[in-house]
């Protein structure tokens, strides 16, 4: 198998920084909330798999960075509450890809498990379009940006130069590898620490976002159990006349329909869900008994 190019390990030596410098902040949350962090590692609840994968209602699965758990231990999987993703870019001519990629994996993921109601998150690094960055937000996800420049100065003060172009000779990007591989492992935390500002507005903005999805409180319960058929109009005027008639009727006896639910919150998010069966009725309710 052939070695993998020097800018490519680069990359991906940035991007795992990445993820060191973001998962202390999620792992005191997830401690705060009482909540299992999820990362890619062993655990015995993978069954051997150290990748964190989780599947969507349409039998795709995907890996992800990091996942909040309630309920969950090294044991047993508990139910996401917020996925979190990270991602690198040198140039912005990938964002926009990169960003429909995330897209890809955590949507239909939130649609599977949107009984929770799962945050979005995506710390994003280097260079992307704010047209990129719009899309991820306009759809839902909460994003913190690391600008290049960052980047650049923290790996400089390990004497590691990422300031690297399109035409880097491959012996100069080998040479950062290298110094990067001979940091130790503290050395590597720190490093990873010094990318992200506690000061930064971005990173206080995407923690309380965070912590406001997860500290939201059920306000109100309203079921409306429907009765009766359809009734289907070619204009206004005929469903307005269809209304009359209907509200100076007798109280019919019409079959049962189905049940509607919405529950809403205190961060003014809501759920909506119709089912034809009491019984199914009752399970999505005491998913939140």
């Amino acid at each position: 198998m052939m070695a993998p190019a020097p800018g490519h390990l680069l990359g991906q030596i940035i991007g795992t920084a990445l993820e060191q410098s973001i998962e202390p902040i999620l792992r005191d949350v997830a401690d705060f909330h009482n909540l299992y962090l999820d990362r890619e590692g062993t655990r015995s609840a993978r069954q051997g798999r150290t990748k964190v994968r989780w599947v969507d209602g349409k039998g795709n699965s995907h890996n992800l960075d990091f996942v909040l758990e309630r309920g969950g231990t090294e044991e047993c999987v508990g139910v996401p509450v917020a996925f979190v993703e990270s991602a690198w870019r040198r140039y912005t001519k990938h964002s926009r890809a990169k960003a429909q990629e995330i897209q890809g994996a955590l949507i239909p993921l939130r649609e599977m498990y949107s009984a929770s109601s799962p945050f979005l998150g995506v710390i994003v690094a280097g260079e992307w379009t704010a047209a990129a960055l719009d899309q991820l937000r306009s759809n839902g996800f909460s994003v913190l940006h690391v600008p290049l420049a960052k980047i650049i100065e923290s790996f400089a003060s390990w004497r590691i130069d990422v300031n690297t172009h399109e035409d880097t000779p491959d012996e100069d990007l080998q040479k950062q590898v290298g110094i990067y591989e001979s940091l130790a492992d503290s050395e590597k935390r720190r490093l990873a620490n010094s990318l992200l500002d506690p000061s930064s507005p971005d990173l206080l903005a995407f923690g309380n976002n965070l912590k406001t999805a997860l500290s939201r409180r059920l306000e109100s319960v309203v079921v409306l159990p429907l009765r009766g058929d359809a009734a289907k109009f070619l204009t206004i005027g005929e469903a307005i006349e269809g209304i009359r008639q209907y509200a100076n009727q007798a109280p019919p006896v019409a079959p049962f329909v189905r049940f509607e639910i919405r529950l809403t919150y205190s961060n003014h998010d809501s759920h909506v869900a119709t089912f034809s069966e009491s019984r199914d009725a009752i399970d999505f309710l005491e998913q939140y008994a």
